[in-house]
């Protein structure tokens, strides 16, 4: 009787730790999360200052002149 015990303590406690780990790792799924999510996103993609110049492509060749 006592194996048993000590293998329900044992459960237990992996299921209290499995329960903690999923806790922490979860995302969460409401609407406005997903709507931060998306504005974060676009504001890595965009650029830091709109009003600075664009570089524009020159090939490489020769040199007119």
């Amino acid at each position: 009787m006592k194996n048993l015990l000590y293998l329900g303590i044992a459960l237990g406690i992996s299921l209290v730790g499995c329960m903690v780990l999923w806790a922490r790792t979860r995302r969460p799924r409401s609407m406005e999360h997903s709507m931060k999510e998306f504005s974060k996103e676009l504001g890595a993609l965009a650029p830091e200052d709109p009003a600075a110049p664009r570089q524009t492509f020159r090939p490489r060749g020769r040199n007119p002149g």
